[in-house]
């Protein structure tokens, strides 16, 4: 892939590699015509020319912010890393955490999940096995008020309990209920749910990341 380009372009295509598994993130055009020893619109140029080549991509025309693509013209596995918040404690309102309410952080992959303001929240009980969630897994939740019926979601219960449950909306009531044949639906008054945030994922173990 990299014979597309010439000695002057795969090397600072290299050189923005390095800087990205150093630094965490891509230089500033300044910095990088000064460690290269060129000036401002040559980098500007070489960034242009890999970008026309499918090799980076910026994030607007005039932001510093450079992404690398890998072979399938995706953003590189170290940029899309996201660190979210596991909530030990969910409140009402958006957004429904302060730093005191973390419980640890969860890093997920952007490129697959894509909401705004994501957290992760702890699984307690086995209420929704048949849908794949089990006891201690991480819930990777979107923030949300709403909810369309038969989606998995955080609900606060008289904002004191938050569980995750699927959530049907009737006439007169709201149906919580669980995936699991041992488990009773559970109905309340619209007054006493509040959703809080869409289930998009669920995190099990050191390795294993599921995307619903």
């Amino acid at each position: 892939m990299q014979s597309e380009l010439t000695p002057r372009q795969k090397s600072f295509l290299e050189y923005l590699q390095k800087e990205l598994l150093e630094r965490g993130k891509t230089p500033s055009l300044r910095r990088a015509a000064e460690d290269m020893g060129v000036s401002h619109a040559a980098v500007a140029q070489l960034i242009k020319i890999l970008e026309e080549k499918g090799f980076v991509r910026r994030q607007g025309r005039y932001s510093r912010t450079v992404y690398l693509l890998n072979r399938a013209r995706e953003t590189s596995a170290i940029q899309r890393w996201l660190e979210i918040p596991v909530i030990g404690k969910i409140t009402a309102g958006v957004p429904m955490y302060a730093q005191e309410e973390w419980d640890g952080s969860l890093v997920v992959d952007s490129g697959i999940f894509r909401g705004q303001n994501l957290f992760a929240l702890r699984i307690k009980g086995d209420s929704m096995k048949n849908a794949g969630i089990l006891d201690a897994d991480l819930a990777i939740c979107e923030p949300r008020q709403f909810a369309q019926n038969g989606e998995i979601v955080v609900a606060l219960i008289n904002q004191e309990e938050a569980t995750v449950k699927r959530f049907f909306l009737h006439e007169r009531y709201v149906e919580l209920r669980p995936e699991n044949d041992a488990f009773q639906p559970m109905r309340y008054v619209f007054s006493e749910v509040l959703i809080q945030g869409k289930v998009v994922g669920i995190h099990r173990g050191p390795e294993e990341m599921n995307k619903f």
